[in-house]
């Protein structure tokens, strides 16, 4: 804050980059603006922070380049507190004419427009710091998509059509508005050092891929949960072959400088990101005397040492997946959306190999698409699709997924081998499964535990399971609160139809599984998928449901990554102390036609005795806690 006196005081470069260097650390990103508009080198367009005595940015350049370490200039493009108090012509402006936003205790209270003078101040400081300092990188943060209504917005949506009374178009062009300006940033910034490195952390991934040189994914599980990495760690990844760099924070919240989080819990986010191609990064905040923080660098030495010791099996390791699901949303709604946020946690604790794709992903390799509960079809959805199934491929779908943009019926009817026949009514629905697929699931009336819709099947097309009506729907009748609504009869409408190679459920079963995480939904999507998919890439024995596996690869060898680690709530904060430890754990790896001359523990490399059978390489594991990497090496062909 401003209000610091004595900013930068007791900073010991040396001290702090050398202790930085024994962490093992050679990319280090550290602001050269923050967020608070306020600038930590000596420049001649920005405002320097007043209690700073000198040039803070610039002797860490040099104590970093002296010591090999890579260092990236952070700025914070769309949050700027004194620029936007003294130059309230560059803040946005919201609908209802206010500049602050509420509630005012945020770091987003005063919000910066893209199209404004800002622009320009803010590229010029980009490139007085990379002109002025040899830096490796740029992290350009908060590039948000704040809607702005702002008299130079209003004038140029007027001029391109755009409703500037829509919020959801006004958001749409301050997205374009982010770009643009991300792309003005990387343009002139690379006028002047071509090898710059650049990651912008808004907005939507896919709108970066020709701008940014790698990826960053922020997660901080105690603030944001534990479910958002997953989706994010199985989704990136697709969007190209550039880097995606896993940021975790040491602290329990945004602006903390009292929190260390335990060992474990850094280091699992660190482990799931390796386990899925990402590279480590932890987030701390610099205290702004530049205190060294003795007991943060301990841990992260520590963690990054244990990190290090496996770092040949984790260097340009490829995750190997035969499954995707298909979300042709934006990134907000990828960030936050339960009904995909279940699916990716289904498929994990099925321990199955997946991505997350959207429509900027090739869906050309996988043998199973999923489409989760609302996923409405396009033309080119169904192009793409249709092309799937006719490779003689499988689609699973949910819900109101398929449906065309009028909602008005399947896009692929045919296909899909059903008729949509409106919104089911039935609250609560329940649903009883067929033979073929009732394996390991209890013979009684069970719940969806969502909404759904009705279908008539077509000719060729399997009833699975079928639903089951309550004696009434759930409701207040003026007198009475039908809340006890068990089931009755059965119904002629089907819970879940198979058409060739189409499965569809008419309820929404991953909405149901996150709101009451029912086994049985789970199991029922398991049994469809085992039958399209008979032989996945890995399956396991005696490995508890909250167990995770994931697989990698290189050269002559794929990696598994065996994790148990139980995030719990205490309170209001998910947190993870230790790992759970677990005996006698089986891996079931497809050989996919390779031949494994040996199976080992990294990095100790003690081999453990393997199987050959039916396809698959299996192997047991006599002990992991937290977290263990079993090597499967490929038996190399050497010709004379």
């Amino acid at each position: 804050m401003k209000s610091v006196p004595d900013v930068g005081e007791n900073f010991d470069v040396q001290a702090f980059t050398e202790r930085v260097k024994r962490c093992g650390v050679d990319y280090l990103v550290f602001h050269a603006r923050c967020n608070q508009g306020l600038a930590y080198y000596d420049t001649r367009i920005g405002i320097k922070h007043p209690s700073l005595k000198y040039d803070l940015f610039g002797k860490l350049s040099e104590a970093c380049n002296k010591k090999g370490i890579a260092l990236a200039a952070y700025f914070n493009a769309g949050i700027s507190h004194e620029e936007g108090l003294y130059h309230r012509d560059w803040t946005t402006l919201y609908f209802d004419g206010r500049s602050l936003r509420e509630p005012r205790l945020t770091p987003h209270v005063r919000t910066m427009c893209y199209n404004s003078g800002y622009r320009d101040h803010l590229i010029a400081m980009v490139k007085e710091v990379v002109s002025n300092y040899a830096i490796a990188g740029l992290m350009v943060d908060c590039l948000i998509s704040y809607p702005c209504v702002c008299p130079v917005c209003v004038r140029e949506m007027k001029e391109n059509g755009i409703d500037w009374s829509d919020l959801d178009s006004v958001t749409r062009f301050s997205e374009a508005s982010a770009i643009r300006l991300a792309k003005e940033i990387a343009k002139e910034a690379k006028k002047i050092n071509p090898g710059l490195l650049i990651s912008n952390n808004y907005p939507s991934y896919e709108k970066l891929k020709d701008i940014n040189n790698y990826y960053d994914v922020v997660c901080l599980p105690a603030s944001d949960g534990y479910e958002f990495l997953p989706v994010m760690a199985h989704y990136v990844r697709t969007l190209g072959d550039l880097p995606v760099i896993n940021m975790t924070g040491r602290f329990y919240d945004w602006g903390d400088f009292g929190g260390l989080l335990p060992e474990e819990a850094i280091k699992s986010e660190l482990l799931y990101g390796l386990a899925n191609g990402m590279r480590p990064n932890i987030g701390g905040h610099f205290h702004p005397r530049g205190d060294l923080e003795t007991a943060v660098l301990d841990r992260i030495e520590k963690i990054y040492t244990e990190l290090q010791a496996r770092e040949e099996w984790y260097d340009n390791a490829k995750p190997v997946t035969d499954i995707c699901i298909v979300y042709p949303k934006t990134i907000h709604n990828l960030r936050n959306d339960m009904e995909l946020r279940s699916a990716v946690r289904i498929l994990c604790e099925l321990k199955q190999q997946f991505d997350v794709v959207t429509l900027s992903s090739d869906w050309s390799k996988y043998q199973v698409l999923i489409f989760p509960d609302s996923v409405i079809f396009t033309d080119e959805i169904a192009r793409r699709v249709k092309t799937h199934i006719d490779a003689g491929r499988s689609v699973i779908s949910t819900g109101i997924s398929g449906l065309n943009i009028q909602k008005s019926g399947f896009e692929l009817e045919k296909e899909w081998g059903i008729k949509y026949m409106g919104e089911n009514d039935l609250n609560p629905a329940y649903f009883t499964v067929g033979k073929n697929l009732s394996s390991g699931l209890p013979e009684m009336p069970l719940s969806l535990y969502s909404s759904g819709i009705d279908v008539q099947v077509l000719e060729g097309t399997r009833i699975e399971a079928i639903l089951i009506k309550p004696y009434q729907n759930r409701l207040w009748d003026g007198n009475y609160a039908f809340f006890y609504n068990p089931p009755q009869e059965i119904t002629d409408k089907p819970a879940l139809t198979i058409n060739g190679k189409v499965a569809h459920f008419s309820y929404k079963i991953f909405s149901g599984y996150y709101e009451k995480a029912s086994v049985e939904l789970r199991r029922l999507f398991s049994n469809v998928l085992n039958t399209f998919h008979s032989a996945p890439l890995v399956k396991v024995e005696n490995l508890p449901a909250f167990a995770r596996v994931f697989v990698t690869e290189q050269p002559n060898r794929q990696m598994v990554h065996l994790f148990s680690y139980i995030p719990e709530m205490r309170g209001n904060t998910p947190m993870i102390e230790e790992g759970v430890e677990l005996h006698d754990v089986k891996i079931i790896l497809r050989n996919n036609d390779k031949i494994f001359s040996k199976v080992y523990l990294a990095p100790e490399k003690t081999e453990l005795s393997f199987e050959v059978l039916n396809g698959y390489t299996k192997v047991s594991v006599p002990e992991s806690k937290g977290y263990s990497l079993i090597v499967f090496e490929q038996q190399i062909k050497i010709e004379i």
